[in-house]
């Protein structure tokens, strides 16, 4: 591996990649319980998806350095300029190539998918809010990343739209119970992002990052934390049990329970920031097996009935 590729490969922190991926997984095991997925558009809203995640990825990386957030106090892993490995100039570049792959990748995307030249702009528009909301996150004079809303955005693009989203470019249409799972994947998100604020929580104080960790203080976020967690197995487990199928089949997804308590009572336990650093790939894992477990099951429950 090249010293440059292994540079840009870090800058891309291939490690979130998953929380970008899971929504669409989860969109698409819904499809195919209704027998409408389409395997070509899975994989163009994978790859879509990853390139959203890269991007916000990037432009964070770009954002942060500008704003000297990321300093010798920063606990996360080196960021790619803040290493002195790439300039500004060169991650705008990698910025805006990224943003037209992103597009690129993206029109293919509901030009395969979709039919209707209402549905294609309305798409095309949600695609143009995802762009910006990954950039504008701690881009720009105003990044609402430092003013805690980037929970809310978390929640909405990870959740709601990737689920509704992936599962409306298959299908056609919305289900009235896709709430559940959509809620439950974009909590999980947030969840994710919860704990890379709560570990930075006192350099971004200091540099005036007004996150909701930030906000809220080291133990009302932890408790916080809780609640993401509870709520979001709640949610995929009340889809779960509406469903017309034997309880048996669902019992797997128990497993997310086990997962989801023992990272909540870790994050719980910790006494200091620096704790929380090595629970940031643990509760990525979290989100990819609930979701996956989630799919699982509801891929089972259409095989089995």
């Amino acid at each position: 591996m090249t010293s440059s590729f292994r540079i840009w490969l870090d800058a891309a922190r291939p490690k979130t990649l998953p929380l970008a991926l899971v929504s669409i997984i989860t969109g698409s095991a819904l499809a195919f319980s209704k027998g409408e997925m389409s395997w070509s558009v899975a994989l163009l809203a994978l790859l879509t998806a990853t390139l959203l995640q890269i991007l916000s990825n990037l432009a964070n990386d770009y954002g942060d350095a500008v704003k000297g957030t990321d300093n010798e106090n920063r606990l996360g892993p080196m960021r790619a300029i803040q290493s002195g490995e790439v300039t500004q100039l060169e991650m705008k570049k990698a910025i805006i190539l990224n943003v037209v792959l992103t597009v690129a990748s993206g029109l293919f995307l509901v030009l395969h998918a979709l039919e209707s030249l209402q549905n294609i702009l309305a798409f095309i528009g949600l695609g143009v809010l995802a762009i910006a909301a990954a950039i504008a996150y701690t881009v720009g004079n105003k990044p609402y990343g430092y003013v805690g809303l980037g929970d809310i955005s978390v929640f909405i693009f990870f959740g709601l739209l990737g689920v509704s989203g992936t599962y409306f470019l298959h299908t056609g249409h919305l289900d009235t119970l896709l709430f559940l799972p959509a809620i439950g994947c974009g909590l999980l998100a947030v969840a994710v992002l919860n704990v890379n604020n709560m570990r930075d929580i006192e350099n971004d104080s200091a540099c005036g990052k007004r996150t909701v960790a930030v906000r809220l203080g080291e133990r009302k976020a932890k408790l916080y934390h809780f609640a993401l967690l509870a709520v979001a197995v709640s949610a995929f487990a009340m889809y779960l049990s509406v469903q017309q199928s034997p309880l048996w089949i669902s019992l797997p997804f128990v497993l997310s329970l086990v997962v989801v308590i023992k990272h909540g009572t870790a994050v719980w336990q910790t006494t200091q920031p620096a704790q929380i650093a090595p629970m940031m790939p643990i509760v990525v894992k979290c989100s990819l097996v609930t979701n996956i477990l989630f799919s699982g099951v509801v891929i089972a429950q259409t095989l089995i009935t």
